[in-house]
């Protein structure tokens, strides 16, 4: 029986055992995977957390923003993950001013890039001064935030924001402790 020529193109291929893939719709899966990341990889502000921290809860609903991080729990205050103080040492200082976490600030200050304020620009806003963001166990008192704060401010660090612990979608029927959480900061710098 004579083959066809179709039949011994088939059978030619057949014994070579190879496969053409096609790569083409598998790189137009990833080219939308990468898309899709690079989206909403900036919807996510992550915040470095610590165990020994536990924020305060609210139902803000402004993101937080990358800003410089200022840790403080029942033990330490830390810049950047850098120990400054001991919480301890801030109970019994009479002075409203944390004199090594203001020498750091300063030290933040002088690396920080800012962008100049146009003055032709009649619509430039005055520069709102330096931003941090203040993660405090909610153990820590008032009067020890109020110093850490004065602190900020006498560094030029004057955008001062809260972070706290978001609690999403809480209707009255739900236990705060069992709604979703993520973190957010509170506070405009006002």
């Amino acid at each position: 029986m004579k083959m066809s020529a179709r039949a011994k193109r088939m059978s030619r291929n057949h014994k070579r055992g190879t496969t053409k893939l096609s790569l083409v719709s598998l790189m137009d899966i990833f080219t939308i995977l990468v898309f899709f990341l690079m989206l909403n990889a900036s919807d996510v502000q992550v915040l470095q957390r610590d165990d020994s921290v536990e924020l305060p809860k609210s139902t803000v609903k402004t993101p937080a923003k990358e800003t410089l991080l200022l840790m403080i729990n029942a033990n330490n205050i830390m810049l950047q993950g850098k120990p400054i103080a001991k919480t301890a040492d801030l109970y019994e200082q009479q002075d409203y001013i944390i004199l090594a976490l203001k020498e750091e600030l300063f030290y933040q200050a002088s690396r920080t890039v800012r962008a100049p304020v146009d003055a032709s620009d009649p619509n430039a806003q005055e520069d709102p001064g330096l931003s941090i963001t203040i993660m405090g166990d909610k153990s820590v008192p008032y009067k020890i935030l109020k110093k850490i704060m004065q602190t900020s401010a006498e560094a030029g660090y004057t955008n001062i924001a809260l972070a706290v612990e978001n609690q999403l979608e809480v209707s009255s029927d739900d236990d705060p402790t069992d709604a979703e959480a993520e973190v957010g900061v509170e506070g405009d710098g006002s």
